[in-house]
């Protein structure tokens, strides 16, 4: 086994063993690279068949393409989707022009939590690409996220399965030893997980694997003619794209290669405060 197996089986075990040791769980579900990485490793899992919702948060700035690609992907690949918004704070207008972490709090850290838990409005992703508002009001109390520690600091910090309290929040000093491949899966009933299968990957591995495997990746990631990419995808008013010429996965491993540019150097909220990524995640951010 090369390096890219031993990640891919290493992600495929955590996968299954989420699914065997706790109940009400989905996938959160960006549209980025890592996620929809992830999103391959389930279906491969599963036998191409993914058994629980994903879950997709819906600030209403998102590149409408992402959104295209979405509904699309649900499609194609028989997906369950779940996408939650705060329609409070959108009705008081809320929007980065008040700060960008206010803004990702309300639109992201509250929507996230409020999906999670029930009490906010959930809507499903039809297979004729309507919305209709989702009936099921049970909390997820095991959520697979796509993070990844090299990507920023604060998720360098966390574990394959990681206890949260009782209102989403990561208490960093109160999280189990993994050593050996040793994971702990058995927690006090009610306890909130999150499920980190590709945590030990870095950004070359996800395009090493995106290439081997020809997933199919959302085109923003590439230089359609205008001598710019996005390395990194969220909000428009709040992601910028890099200049790059790469227009395949090959290229881009090529720039990888080259460049001591950070990841998220596209990301508003990062530079507006450098510690923005784990503080949104310490009040239960994904």
């Amino acid at each position: 086994m090369d390096h890219i197996d031993r990640l891919e089986a290493q992600s495929v075990y955590i996968l299954r063993e989420a699914y065997k040791n706790f109940k009400n769980l989905c996938m959160l579900w960006s549209i980025g690279k890592d996620s929809t990485v992830m999103l391959w490793l389930a279906r491969k899992a599963f036998f191409g068949h993914v058994p629980f919702p994903l879950v997709h948060i819906d600030t209403t700035f998102k590149i409408p393409s992402m959104v295209e690609y979405r509904d699309r992907m649900a499609r194609e690949w028989n997906l369950t989707i779940v996408f939650g918004k705060n329609e409070e704070a959108l009705a008081d207008g809320m929007n980065p022009g008040r700060g960008r972490l206010v803004c990702c709090g309300a639109l992201k850290t509250q929507a996230l939590k409020a999906t999670l838990d029930g009490t906010g409005t959930r809507y499903r992703v039809m297979p004729d690409g309507s919305y209709v508002p989702h009936g099921n009001k049970e909390p997820y109390t095991g959520v697979i996220v796509g993070a990844r520690g090299d990507e920023e600091g604060s998720r360098s910090k966390e574990r394959y399965f990681s206890p949260r309290g009782v209102d989403n929040d990561w208490n960093l000093d109160d999280q189990p030893p993994e050593l050996w491949n040793q994971f702990k899966t058995d927690f006090a009933p009610g306890t909130h997980i999150r499920i980190h299968p590709i945590l030990d990957w870095s950004e070359a591995n996800i395009w090493e694997y995106i290439q081997r495997e020809k997933i199919p990746i959302i085109d923003l990631y590439f230089d359609r003619g205008e001598g710019r990419r996005y390395r990194s995808i969220g909000c428009a008013p709040c992601t910028s794209s890099i200049a790059s010429c790469a227009r395949t996965t090959e290229e881009i491993l090529v720039e990888l290669r080259n460049t001591n540019v950070a990841e998220r150097s596209g990301r508003a909220q990062d530079q507006e405060d450098p510690h923005a990524m784990e503080k949104l995640r310490r009040d239960g951010y994904m």
